[in-house]
């Protein structure tokens, strides 16, 4: 009997040296519209995948920035010192759970988002897929 095949993944900055390989799907791909993100990101919103922390192997060093989230958790974003890309980030309260950007994956064929958060804060001309679980 062959054993089920589990997808690995493979998430870094911009110039390599900080990556997370992850085993497994993703508990979530979600899509955050807040003006912080938007920061972040550099564009009108942010997309991350969750994975169990047990699931995540990172490599390399990284600088740590913490911001307090409009709903008030804290967020501790780490990026790479040398390329300033942010590779991963958790959240206080979900510390079984690591976040990672879906663009740090740079996978077109990565799942679509299931959930949207913000979207009160959306630009006007952002279109979802039809079944994302919506929150204002």
């Amino acid at each position: 009997m062959r054993a089920a095949s589990m997808t690995t993944r493979t998430a870094s900055c911009s110039c390599g040296q900080l990556t997370v390989v992850t085993t497994g799907d993703p508990i979530r791909v979600s899509v955050c519209h807040c003006l912080a993100c938007q920061r972040r990101t550099g564009s009108v919103f942010g997309m991350q995948a969750r994975f169990a922390r047990k699931s995540a192997q990172i490599k390399g060093s990284s600088t740590a920035f913490v911001r307090i989230g409009d709903s008030g958790t804290r967020g501790t974003f780490y990026f790479c010192p040398a390329c300033g890309a942010t590779v991963h980030y958790a959240f206080e309260g979900h510390e079984d759970v690591i976040a990672i950007p879906v663009g740090a994956f740079a996978e077109p064929n990565f799942p679509a988002p299931t959930f949207s958060v913000y979207e009160d804060r959306m630009h006007s001309w952002v279109a979802l897929p039809p079944d994302v679980e919506h929150m204002a």
